[in-house]
């Protein structure tokens, strides 16, 4: 006897109402570090050619924000900045309940997999990180900006060959999900006319 199969399209409706929650709509309490790891396994799901696994996920723990801070107060500092913009640097490390960092774990000159496929294996292993907070009633949001790129950050967190990708900050939304931009009027799929002759 087959098994029941679930409805897809409960699923799928759920997967499309996963909107980006800011910080400032996250609260407490963020997923547990049990819940977090369930989330990063079904990261696991990205198509991944040859099996490189090729980013990982950092999380950072509650008595670690205040160095975050730090650093990115340090970074601000060096890129000329000073008061209340330094403070906002240093405010960002203490962003939404739950706070991650995306590493990309990169092999270049791989002789089968290109660094392309391994950053489509990057995004998608994240895409399906956020779908899985989302199911399990999360809000959550991809955060870069100029902490990404400073060196001293990228050092706490990569080693030889890696690079930090992007924040991950998530917790209880305290506000219904909503698209930021206009609906596409149409889903990005089309049909391929053949090849342009002359």
């Amino acid at each position: 006897m087959d098994e029941e199969r679930p409805d897809s399209g409960v699923w799928l409706a759920a997967l499309a109402s996963r909107y980006s929650v800011g910080p400032k709509h996250l609260a407490e309490p963020g997923p547990t570090p049990e819940e977090l790891a369930q989330a990063a396994s079904v990261s696991l799901r990205a198509p991944d050619h040859g099996g490189l696994r090729p980013f990982r996920f950092v999380h950072i723990a509650a008595s670690q924000r205040a160095a975050l801070g730090e650093l990115f107060a340090t970074g601000a500092r060096e890129r000329g900045l000073d008061g209340a913009d330094v403070e906002r640097a240093r405010e960002r490390a203490f962003n939404g309940p739950a706070l991650l960092a995306l590493i990309g774990c990169w092999q270049p000159g791989h002789p089968e997999v290109p660094l392309r496929e391994q950053l489509l294996c990057a995004g998608a292993g994240l895409m399906n990180l956020l779908n899985a907070l989302h199911l399990m009633g999360y809000g959550a949001k991809t955060l870069s900006g100029a902490s990404v790129d400073d060196p001293a950050v990228s050092r706490a967190f990569c080693g030889e060959s890696e690079q930090l990708l992007c924040w991950v900050v998530c917790g209880r939304p305290q506000r219904a999900a909503h698209p930021r931009y206009p609906a596409a009027p149409a889903a990005p799929l089309s049909d391929w006319s053949g090849p342009v002759l002359g």
